[in-house]
């Protein structure tokens, strides 16, 4: 699939981890974890939310919905800015959601790719709009919010494409994203914490007809506060490594995004979730030493995501 002063390391496994990211990191989740049995004295006014996409939809919330449930989802990820050039690729998901009990949640559907590439070293150029294959997503609770202050769901997401999703260039794709989405409730209707873990191992095959395989891995901190009723703004932190072969073979990068977050339950059956995000760390195995990496993620980052229940 994403160069500034280059952060101290440290090296696990033979790869290069920023030592300050994981720190904070650690710390967040810490500091997070530690205040959980906090209350409001007043949250009377304020609305239990759905945890599912109020941490912005980058780090996603355990919340599976109430058995029966059914929704509309068309969700964009887009992304921006390379080495040099104009670069914009958006890939939107018109996904349908099905819960079919309350510990379990099923969504399903095709993709639509868009490109607006021109001048950027290593990628052709490029402007188009087409479809782009199909995703799946099954997602299980695995701790319920209850007797535990943290709720944790596993989601399972296989995907097949027939554009690159980085310059769109016709490929045969298999992907299968998988995650743990955990949060917490730090004050009760008004303050919660999320946590990502991401593994997302990916097949292509181009035109010489030879599989080329990589991986993603990632984790995420994210808080999000319930400033009036309905309306949640908050902040998302995200740490991804990419690396040649599905299992961890060769690291070639890694990235730092920190960003703004935004969700507003417009109507009992209708929300929007939103996040954009700037890499502001990162370095590409073999590049000049305060670069970001730009060839393995991009600059910038953002998605848009509207529910629509019925």
């Amino acid at each position: 699939m994403p160069k500034e002063e280059v952060m101290p390391t440290l090296q696990t496994n033979g790869t290069a981890m920023p030592r300050l990211t994981i720190i904070g990191l650690a710390t967040a989740t810490a500091t997070a974890l530690s205040v959980v049995p906090a209350r409001a004295q007043d949250a009377s006014e304020f609305h239990e939310l759905d945890t599912k996409y109020i941490f912005g939809y980058f780090t996603i919330g355990s919340a599976t919905g109430e058995e029966g449930e059914k929704a509309f989802e068309p969700a964009t990820e887009a992304d921006f800015g390379k080495r040099g050039g104009h670069y914009a690729a958006a890939e939107t998901e018109l996904e349908y959601e099905y819960t079919p009990t309350q510990y379990m949640q099923i969504e399903l559907g095709p993709t639509i790719s868009a490109y607006d590439i021109k001048s950027v070293p290593g990628v052709g150029d490029r402007s188009m709009v087409g479809i782009n294959g199909f995703e799946a997503d099954v997602r299980s609770v695995v701790i319920d919010r209850g007797p535990s202050p943290v709720a944790v769901t596993a989601s399972f997401e296989p995907a097949f494409h027939s554009l690159d999703q980085m310059t769109g260039a016709s490929v045969v794709n298999y992907g299968l994203e998988t995650r743990l989405e955990a949060d917490a409730e730090l004050i009760k209707n008004r303050l919660f914490f999320g946590s990502n873990l991401l593994y997302e191992p990916e097949t292509t095959r181009g035109d010489l007809g030879l599989w080329d395989k990589e991986s993603t891995w990632g984790i995420s901190s994210a808080l999000a506060y319930q400033i009036i009723p309905k309306v949640v703004i908050g902040a998302d932190l995200w740490y991804l490594q990419h690396y040649e072969g599905i299992g961890f073979n060769a690291f070639t990068g890694d990235a730092l995004y920190l960003g703004p977050t935004f969700y507003w339950q417009i109507a009992p059956k209708v929300a929007v979730s939103a996040a954009w995000e700037t890499q502001v760390a990162g370095r590409e195995v073999g590049a000049m030493a305060g670069n970001l990496d730009l060839t393995d993620f991009s600059r910038q980052r953002a998605r848009l995501l509207f529910e629509f229940e019925f």
